[in-house]
């Protein structure tokens, strides 16, 4: 989350009276993340989000997002789920943005995430892969191997400029994932963003996730492995087997991973990292001016990039034989 756009007050109540939500009692912007522009939005019946889509959010592609959202939430699984206007419109326009309002998730995010929460969250991932398994939409993921080398000519020679040496690192890696990219693996609605700031809990359980943004269809197990990624390595960039065979656990009671997928794992854990690699280089190399915005350092999935591209089989990451 973060806030690219502000909304006056006088416009947000305006905006507000089209719903049966109560009167504005305050709002401010959310800083965390960076994509979208979020309101925190108290009124006299309670708390909500208010997200302005911006950036890489499509407006073809909002149907997909705030129509998972209702399915997931009708399937059990917590998460926001969008607000329909008096009209009907999940959908509308604010400060000249795209805009929806979604209900509030208690809980907290955890910033430092123990073998405990990986295990939740295992469980939680694989609970939204079958959840989402009869959603009827399909969205490709622009943020696949077909997206990478956009990006990586995106950043260009300035690449460089953040690390010596990045730009050949990167394209020497972008070329073995574009020629061995695992194929016909199990698919479905992935979450593909599963960071721990999007994952809420109470008493140490996981209480729901959010911001589905970046919804859409690919390989299940990839969703598995932007976890790994985001859940299971330290600040200092050493990879935690513990946390990793808490989170593969979790997942696996209630998600089987099938043999192709287990496979597909080291390769599949490479190219998330060189995903978050490109899409955080571009957003440093990139920052609106005035924006409250905090970009996130690419070189930390340089670093996590680093260690996969030594490991050669799924029980490197904790993965039961």
């Amino acid at each position: 989350m973060a806030v690219y756009t502000d909304v006056a007050p006088v416009e947000l109540e305006a905006f507000l009276s089209g719903y049966d939500i109560g009167s504005l009692t305050s709002f401010h912007g959310i800083a965390e993340g960076v994509e979208n522009s979020n309101f925190l939005v108290q009124t006299t019946t309670g708390s909500y989000i208010l997200t302005l889509y911006e950036k890489r959010v499509r407006r073809e592609d909002l149907p997909f997002f705030v129509g998972l959202m209702q399915h997931l939430a009708a399937r059990g699984l917590s998460c926001p789920e969008p607000v329909a206007a008096r009209s009907g419109a999940i959908l509308a326009e604010v400060a000249g943005r795209p805009a929806a309002m979604v209900t509030f998730l208690p809980g907290v995010s955890v910033r430092r995430p123990t073998a405990h929460h990986c295990a939740e969250l295992g469980r939680g991932l694989a609970q939204l892969h079958l959840a989402g398994a009869d959603f009827p939409l399909k969205r490709a993921n622009a943020l696949s191997v077909a997206g990478w080398r956009p990006l990586f000519e995106a950043a260009g020679a300035a690449a460089d400029t953040v690390a010596p040496g990045l730009s050949g690192a990167v394209a020497a890696e972008l070329a073995v994932l574009e020629a061995n990219w695992p194929q016909d693996l199990p698919s479905g609605v992935i979450h593909a963003d599963l960071f721990p700031d999007n994952a809420f809990f109470l008493d140490d359980q996981l209480s729901g996730i959010i911001d589905f943004y970046f919804a859409c269809t690919d390989f299940l197990a990839y969703d598995v492995a932007i976890c790994l990624n985001a859940w299971c390595f330290e600040a200092d960039g050493a990879y935690n087997v513990t946390k990793g065979r808490a989170l593969l656990a979790g997942y696996e009671a209630v998600r089987p991973l099938s043999e192709d997928e287990k496979a597909a794992l080291p390769r599949l854990a490479r190219g998330a990292a060189l995903r978050f690699l490109l899409t955080r280089l571009v957003d440093w190399l990139n920052v609106p001016e005035g924006a409250l915005v905090r970009p996130k350092d690419p070189l930390e999935y340089l670093k996590k990039l680093r260690f996969h591209q030594a490991v050669e089989r799924a029980q490197d990451y904790g993965l039961a034989a």
